[in-house]
C-alpha cells in the first residue's frame, strides 16, 4: 500500500502534516510526522483543498470546441452538433476523452459524470488516466432497437466493483426519449442501483413542446410516469415553477447547475434562490466543450455565484455554498466518500500555490479561490491517493494533445 506524506501544508488556517495511506487520508496533524513514506511532498507555501466533481459533461465533445457558437440550442443541436457527431469514430471518442480528462485534471477535477456514445472508449481513457467517472449509457429512440438493447446488456453485464468507474443510465431528454423507454430506463436504474442522468427543463421550447405533447411540464410528466426519485441527477432545470421545485425536493432529485452553458446558449436563468430555499441538493457541472467552451469547474463556480447575485442580491450564493456545490455535493451525489480533506475520507485533493499572484493577499482563501484564482494556481492533483498532476505536469500530456489535434485535422479534411 503506497503512502504519501504532505509536509507543512496550509489547511483551514493552520499548517499541518497529512498522511495518505492507500486511497484514504489516514492522519492530519499539527505535530511533526517522521514516519517513513513512499512519497514525501513539501507543502510549504501550498494550501490543500478539496478538488472538483463535475456532475454533468460530455467529455468527447472537446472535438467540437468552438465549432458551432452563437446560436440557440435546437438549431445548434439539429444543424451542427448531431451531423458532426455522425462522423465521429470510436477512436475519435477515445482521443477526445483523453483530451477532456487532461483538461479536467489540469483544472482540478478528479471526477466527471459523462453522457455520450462509444462508452467503451471513454472507459478506456478514464482507466488509463486514473480519474474517477460516472459513465452514462445514453439512450435515445433514434438509436434504434438493436443499439438500445446492446446498451441495456452492457449495463447488466458490468462487474467492476473496485473500479473508479461507475455506470449511469442516461436517457438524453424528454424530446429524444419516448415514455416507454423512459419508464424502462427508470426501472433499470433502480434495479441496478445506479443513477439516472438526464437533461431536464433546459429550454422554454422543451417545456412548451412537452405541454403540447403530454398536457404538462417536463418535471410533472416525468413524475407522473414514475421516473423521478433520489437516484435521479437532472442537468440544467431552468424552466421550473415553485411547485416543480417542491416536487424535485420531495423526490430527492439532485439538480446540476451548468451556468456557463446556460448563459452561452441563452437557455434562461437558474432559480438559485428558490431552489436553495426549497432545500434541494445542487451540484455543479460544466456541460460539454461545444457549449461552454471549456471544462473548468472553478470558472463555472465563479459564474454560478455571480449570476445568482446578478439575478437576486449580493448575499445570494456565497462562496461557502457554491464551493459545496462544486465539491462535496457532487461527490455525495454519486456515492463517493470524498469532497473534504478529513481523516478517513477518500484521498482526493488539490495543492494550490499560495505564492500565485491571484491568491495574494490572502484575506480569505475560499473567496480568492472562487472569485480570483485560475488554473495556474493548481500545482498538484491527487485522486484516490494517486498523484495525477505534479508541478502542473500530467503524464503523456504532449501525446494526448498531439493525438487530439490529429483527429480533428482528419475530421476537417
Amino acid at each position: 500500500m503506497q503512502t504519501i506524506l504532505i509536509k507543512d501544508v496550509f489547511l483551514n488556517d493552520k499548517t499541518v502534516n497529512i498522511r495518505i495511506e492507500g486511497s484514504r487520508f489516514s492522519s492530519i496533524t499539527g505535530e511533526a510526522d517522521e514516519k517513513p513514506a513512499d512519497i514525501v511532498i513539501n507543502g510549504k507555501d501550498m494550501a490543500i483543498i478539496p478538488p472538483f466533481y463535475n456532475a454533468h459533461t460530455h467529455a468527447a465533445m472537446t472535438l467540437l470546441r468552438g465549432y458551432a457558437d452563437d446560436m440557440p440550442l435546437f438549431k445548434w443541436l439539429n444543424e451542427y452538433i448531431w451531423p458532426f457527431e455522425e462522423r465521429i469514430t470510436p477512436h475519435d471518442v477515445y482521443a477526445a476523452s483523453r483530451l477532456a480528462i487532461l483538461e479536467m485534471i489540469k483544472s482540478g477535477v478528479v471526477f466527471f459524470s459523462d453522457m455520450y456514445w462509444n462508452i467503451e472508449e471513454t472507459i478506456r481513457a478514464v482507466d488509463e488516466m486514473g480519474i474517477r467517472a460516472a459513465i452514462g449509457i445514453t439512450f435515445m429512440d433514434r438509436l434504434g432497437e438493436e443499439e438500445i438493447e446492446r446498451n441495456f446488456r452492457f449495463l447488466r453485464q458490468w462487474n467492476r466493483p473496485a473500479s473508479l468507474i461507475q455506470l449511469t443510465v442516461a436517457p438524453h431528454a424528454i424530446y429524444t426519449v419516448s415514455e416507454s423507454l423512459f419508464r424502462r430506463c427508470a426501472e433499470t436504474a433502480r434495479q441496478e442501483n445506479v443513477a439516472l442522468h438526464i437533461h431536464l427543463s433546459e429550454t422554454l421550447q422543451e417545456v412548451n413542446d412537452c405541454i403540447a405533447a403530454h398536457g404538462m411540464t417536463p418535471v410533472r410528466w416525468l413524475d407522473a410516469i414514475g421516473v423521478l426519485g433520489p437516484n435521479v441527477v437532472a442537468a440544467h432545470v431552468i424552466h421550473v415553477d415553485d411547485e416543480e421545485i417542491a416536487i424535485l425536493k420531495e423526490r430527492g432529485v439532485t439538480i446540476v447547475h451548468n451556468p456557463v452553458s446556460n448563459m452561452k446558449l441563452s437557455s434562461g436563468g437558474f432559480r438559485t434562490k428558490e431552489i436553495l430555499q426549497a432545500g434541494c441538493r445542487v451540484a455543479l457541472g460544466t456541460d460539454g466543450c461545444s457549449s461552454n467552451n471549456n471544462l473548468d469547474m472553478r470558472e463555472s463556480m465563479k459564474f454560478a455565484s455571480i449570476l445568482a447575485k446578478h439575478h437576486y442580491s449580493p448575499e445570494t450564493l456565497p462562496v461557502e455554498e457554491v464551493f459545496r456545490w462544486a465539491t462535496v455535493n457532487g461527490a455525495e451525489t454519486f456515492g463517493l466518500d470524498a469532497g473534504a480533506i478529513a481523516e478517513g475520507k477518500q484521498a482526493d485533493a488539490l495543492h494550490i500555490n499560495m505564492n500565485n499572484e491571484r491568491l495574494i493577499p490572502n484575506h480569505h482563501l475560499l473567496s480568492n479561490w472562487v472569485y480570483a484564482a485560475d488554473c495556474s494556481c493548481i500545482n498538484t492533483v491527487i485522486c484516490n491517493g494517486t498523484i495525477l498532476m505534479q508541478d502542473r505536469y500530467v503524464h503523456d500530456e504532449e501525446k494526448i494533445i498531439a493525438e487530439a489535434k490529429k483527429v480533428v485535422q482528419l475530421k476537417l479534411n
